[in-house]
């Protein structure tokens, strides 16, 4: 019979980009290719620094250029629908007409960007918390942070109003890359993506134009917003193999698409440790957000798909943190006169922590703040004089870092609402066995860790 068709699912994450053709079998669907590259995109951020945090779209579209070349051009041939997921909260903005240049490449057509800023994500602190109190007060569920889309719109609209006015489309990375293959003349965003920006309705499923008209918003940068798992378009020619015409899915949020690659059961919980941290369980089937945040809570409910919820406490401080102080170890190493490379500390760390079973020292690993406490700062405490070996402290950082997701959604609340059982995944968890110890023992559930979760894949599922 004829060869089966493809999916193919793209995440663009924070440091890198993958791509993955899922094809259906008789038990299901199975990924048959994937491959990811480092993006390698951090850019100074010359308007914002050091606050800022900012990222080349140019690079962001080379490495997945190179992702797709990397794939069997016979797969790409069939591939019919295209899902695409990536990093929330960020803004990227360019010029309808000249957001992209299609070039020929070694595996057919492809498009570089042109008329494009960078990419501001989500991990910016440009927005102060002073300046984000001196914006208008959303109507929404979700209380607006530092490296959301609509703040960083209101930041440069009050410190440099002339970059601006160079563009006349806004959407995240992921609703880029969608409008270039669609030639989308206005972009579409999914209620996923605008929830992420803040200034976003989700009851009504409307941004708060009255509000921000009011307070002088360009507005007419708004991407107009459709439901998760809708189509945004088809793309428009050929793109390094694809057939002009496939399908092209509204881009979805990369935490929606991680969760949806392997949320089976309304009774699990979702534990992913990556670069950030998210703990999360599904809402009941009825469930409606509050109208209006409760600033202090540290849940917060993401647009799901088919109308559901999910309750998450997303911790800035993950993967992250742990890199930083690999950083600081090897920069003291190098203060003292020896050259050590980060790579060979991360190994030596994990082996000395796992020599040593309990630490009474207490890290509360907040270094990134939290978006609900943004001046809470991290802190160490019970030092005790036998206790500062390298394994103390990393056994007492990995717990640290658990430990917080636990404050923000606690055991308690996760036992009264029926979680049976926590699926652990992410880099940080797979690479760190004295993270996933203190997973398993702080968790009173079954803790099924190494669980492979891909928003690349579960963009390719929603299709």
């Amino acid at each position: 019979g004829p060869a089966p068709t493809c999916v193919l699912g793209i995440d663009l994450g924070t440091t890198s980009v993958k791509a993955a053709l899922v094809t259906g079998t008789e038990r299901g669907l199975a990924l048959a290719q994937s491959c990811s590259r480092e993006t390698q995109a951090h850019s100074d951020s010359l308007a914002a620094a050091p606050q800022g945090m900012e990222q080349d779209v140019q690079k962001i579209i080379r490495a997945l250029n190179e992702c797709l070349a990397a794939l069997p051009q016979q797969q790409l041939q069939r591939v019919t629908h295209i899902g695409i997921s990536g990093q929330m909260h960020g803004v990227v903005l360019w010029k309808s007409d000249k957001g992209c240049r299609w070039l020929e490449s070694g595996t057919g057509p492809a498009f570089e960007p042109d008329k494009v800023s960078h990419l501001v994500t989500w991990q910016d602190g440009r927005c102060s918390p002073t300046f984000l109190s001196s914006l208008p007060l959303p109507q929404s569920h979700v209380s607006l942070a530092t490296g959301f889309g609509c703040a960083t719109v209101y930041w440069y609209l009050k410190n440099s109003p002339d970059f601006l006015k160079a563009y006349d489309a806004a959407g995240t990375i992921q609703d880029y890359v969608v409008a270039m293959l669609c030639d989308l003349k206005k972009p579409l965003m999914s209620v996923q993506n605008a929830a992420s920006w803040g200034y976003f309705n989700c009851r009504n499923k409307s941004w708060n134009t009255d509000i921000l008209k009011k307070s002088g918003f360009p507005v007419h940068l708004l991407p107009e917003v459709g439901d998760p798992g809708n189509i945004a378009g088809r793309t428009t020619c050929a793109w390094h193999g694809i057939p002009k015409g496939a399908k092209v899915g509204i881009a979805l949020g990369d935490f929606q698409c991680s969760v949806y690659s392997c949320l089976t059961e309304r009774t699990d919980a979702v534990l992913n440790i990556s670069t950030s941290a998210q703990l999360t369980i599904s809402m009941p089937l009825d469930f409606q957000p509050p109208e209006a945040p409760d600033p202090s809570s540290a849940v917060t409910y993401f647009p799901y798909f088919n109308g559901d919820y999910l309750a998450v406490a997303a911790s800035l401080n993950g993967g992250n943190v742990l890199a930083t102080f690999v950083g600081m170890v090897a920069q003291w190493a190098q203060e003292l006169g020896f050259q050590v490379q980060e790579s060979a500390i991360y190994p030596r760390i994990i082996q000395a922590a796992l020599a040593q079973k309990h630490s009474k020292l207490s890290i509360h690993p907040t270094i990134f703040g939290e978006r609900h406490l943004p001046e809470l700062l991290a802190s160490v405490s019970s030092i005790g004089a036998s206790e500062l070996s390298l394994g103390h402290v990393t056994r007492a950082l990995c717990r640290g870092l658990v430990e917080n997701l636990c404050s923000m959604l606690p055991v308690q609340h996760l036992e009264e609402m029926g979680v049976r059982r926590v699926l652990g995944s992410g880099s940080a968890l797979a690479r760190n066995e004295v993270l996933r110890q203190e997973v398993e023992r702080i968790f009173p559930f079954p803790v099924v860790c190494g669980k492979d979760v891909d928003a690349a894949v579960g963009a390719a599922m929603v299709m």
